[in-house]
């Protein structure tokens, strides 16, 4: 297939890696146009504006940071990708957005002849590189398994949810639980510093149980380390439960936990630590329990 991949930040640029090493042809758009030279390395091809990479495109994913940028990329008069789509193609929206946006856009794609599905994902950098994302989707029936062979490259499970939108609501819940996990995991951790424990044996202890999780699998390294190189950003993040928070209010949902670690992710942006991997959260919570900065002390077994 032809292929358009507009965004190349953490999780595009591995996702259109994936799809060129599948086989497809693919064109690639980023805003900063730097971004896009190793995918030229790997014998991608670069387009100038967003209406470039989706001209002749069976299929243009989409992956940027909020709901104006898509919107942009999207329809931007002269530049926007809808003036290049051909009738027939598809767009995949990887981005994660207001589900009204999405609902939006698949009806201004529609009257063109164009199919849309939102398809936000979950999985981090690491599940990117590997394929192995989780990808919840909204749109018709149709259209989902028209882009279901794209999808299959760049994840493992893959849900239908329902129509237009119904995949970021999917999304919205998704870090709705996740910002409880990184709070919970850090407080934890926290406490059985607080109470003398080794924090590094108490995590080796709980990771077969019931506290399990993709969280504390993949980022208590960091909590432990008190070092939060870049994975998915604390900003991105806060983002996200804006959009979570925004419709919880609007169906009258309290959302109360998740007001709770906005408030603590507002403070480390604040701070200039908007950057770092939500697992930066850990630091607030050590302010809190007035714990020392770095890694935590391991004790030898007597």
């Amino acid at each position: 297939m032809r292929i358009g991949v507009i965004g190349l930040g953490a999780m595009g640029r591995p996702m259109a890696e994936n799809l060129h090493k599948a086989g497809h042809a693919v064109t690639v758009f980023n805003r900063t146009a730097a971004r896009a030279a190793s995918c030229v390395a790997m014998g991608m091809r670069s387009a100038e504006t967003p209406r470039a990479c989706a001209l002749d495109a069976d299929a243009l994913l989409v992956n940027i940071s909020d709901t104006p940028d898509v919107s942009e990329v999207l329809f931007a008069e002269q530049t926007g990708a809808i003036h290049g789509l051909k009738s027939g193609a598809m767009v995949l929206d990887c981005s994660t957005i207001a589900p009204a946006a999405a609902r939006e856009h698949a009806e201004r794609l529609r009257a063109v002849g164009v199919g849309y599905v939102d398809a936000p994902v979950s999985g981090g950098p690491e599940g990117a590189a590997r394929g192995t994302l989780a990808i919840m989707c909204g749109g018709s029936a149709e259209d989902f398994h028209r882009a279901l062979p794209v999808l299959q490259v760049l994840g493992q499970r893959i849900v239908h949810v329902g129509p237009a939108g119904s995949g970021q609501i999917a999304k919205a819940v998704n870090q709705v639980v996740i910002a409880g996990t990184y709070q919970a995991l850090a407080e934890g951790l926290s406490l059985a510093a607080g109470l003398g424990a080794d924090a590094t044996r108490v995590l080796e202890a709980i990771s077969g149980g019931a506290a399990r999780s993709w969280v504390l699998e993949n980022r208590a390294g960091n909590m432990l380390r008190d070092d939060y190189p870049a994975g998915f950003k604390v900003r991105l993040h806060r983002k996200d439960l804006g959009i979570a928070l925004n419709e919880g209010r609007a169906a009258g949902v309290p959302l109360a936990l998740s007001e709770l670690v906005a408030a603590r992710e507002d403070r480390l942006i604040a701070n200039g630590l908007g950057d770092l991997d939500v697992s930066a959260l850990a630091r607030c919570v050590r302010e809190d329990a007035h714990q020392p900065k770095g890694p935590f002390p391991t004790q030898e077994l007597r």
